[in-house]
């Protein structure tokens, strides 16, 4: 068409494309200016948040137990069959049968050994047995003064005098047999027989994974402070208006760390010492009614009898330890009734627990399944005695001569 220019007859495509990058550059300022006026989250807080939000469906839809049918029929199967021997050598005035006290932080180990004696699992033949208990308590050593290096040559004078009396042992090199200890000098006086901790099932209450425990063989006895100085807690959520506890010795770096940080927050009742009696009668024991969540972490050993002093008073255990095979854990999901942690959450402690909602808190603290976690003499069912005769009779079905 005259008068035209050469290249009119199709607009330019370097205006439209200016356009739009301009409409595309002033919708996204509008729409960062719009989040801008919403509050920001908490990183951390919604990290946590996040972690825990599958516990409120978990609770509300399964048992504490892994299997529940699984559990009950092997129970059942323990009650009605299950035959320990106890060899019977060893003068019970020194160091053999039952240890020196039922009370403390090691009365575990003082009451497997007296209810071993008195339940239905004892037999005297021991060619009906299934396992063979070795009845030494290094534990009644220390309370008579022995030095770790004689403990050590007590232990295997006895065992191996076992070994060469009776043909037991040889059957299977020791895989149906199992000790019980709850002080780690315990663990300590069996150094001289690494083929007794290398074959024989060995139920201690230090059971950590980054030291000689093996999982799949050995099995965690759970420390149960005893007597308990006040009744179970439970039924009881109204009254529970602090969110976390702890008191107690610095004695480990997660301790350490655990006191330096939140010793003083104004929703965490934490304290780097025990509680004075001074204060008060009771005060430490009575503080676990009025609290959501207690924290345990480990001391010198992994484990903690806080862990039950926890499940006794009502508190939802927050464990807070590494490479910790936890009790009955081949039955219980303690994440049914528990918090489990790694060590390094200590920082974001109090966010994580402010993420747990109080519907997944309920749900935790109903589920804390207190009769495991008692013992009694004679043994009631389902008390720790008897969890830790079922975990033993799991072992010895593996157990083939």
């Amino acid at each position: 068409m005259a008068g035209r220019l050469p290249g009119a007859a199709a607009s330019s495509p370097l205006p439209r494309a200016l356009l739009l990058i301009a409409a595309l550059v002033l919708f996204s300022i509008s729409f960062l200016s719009l989040r801008s006026l919403r509050p920001a989250a908490d990183p951390a807080l919604a990290s946590a948040a996040d972690k825990y939000r599958p516990l409120l469906r978990l609770q509300s839809s399964s048992s504490v137990y892994h299997s529940p049918e699984a559990f009950t029929a092997g129970y059942a199967d323990m009650e009605r069959s299950f035959k320990v021997y106890i060899y019977p050598d060893g003068d019970p005035k020194t160091f053999y049968q039952t240890p020196r006290k039922l009370t403390g932080k090691y009365a575990s180990e003082g009451y497997f050994f007296q209810n071993i004696r008195e339940s239905r699992f004892r037999t005297d033949d021991p060619d009906q047995a299934h396992l063979f208990f070795v009845p030494i308590s290094p534990h009644k050593m220390r309370g008579k003064g022995t030095s770790y290096e004689n403990m050590t040559v007590i232990v295997k004078d006895y065992v191996e005098g076992l070994i060469n009396k009776y043909p037991y042992w040889n059957r299977t090199l020791g895989a149906d047999h199992f000790f019980v200890t709850c002080h780690d000098v315990g663990v300590r006086a069996f150094e001289g027989l690494p083929f007794m901790v290398k074959n024989s099932i060995r139920v201690v209450c230090s059971p950590s994974y980054n030291v000689d425990f093996i999982p799949h063989k050995d099995i965690a006895l759970p420390q149960v402070l005893q007597p308990f100085a006040l009744p179970e807690g439970g039924n009881d959520i109204e009254n529970r208006t602090t969110l976390g506890f702890w008191a107690g010795h610095r004695n480990s770096k997660i301790r350490v760390i655990l006191a330096r940080v939140w010793e003083n927050d104004t929703e965490l009742a934490i304290s780097n010492n025990r509680i004075s009696r001074a204060i008060g009668e009771l005060v430490y024991q009575k503080q676990f009614y009025r609290t959501k969540f207690c924290i345990c972490p480990g001391g010198s050993q992994v484990n903690s009898a806080r862990i039950s002093d926890s499940i006794h008073y009502g508190c939802v255990p927050v464990i807070l330890s590494d490479y910790y095979d936890l009790p009955f854990n081949d039955a219980l999901d303690w994440r049914k009734f528990a918090v489990i942690l790694r060590e390094r959450d200590v920082y974001q402690l109090k966010n994580i627990l402010k993420s747990i909602s109080q519907e997944e808190f309920v749900s935790l603290h109903k589920s804390l399944v207190q009769k495991h976690f008692v013992w009694h003499s004679p043994p009631v069912s389902y008390d720790a005695f008897h969890m830790i005769m079922y975990e033993l009779w799991l072992r010895h079905n593996v157990i083939k001569y």
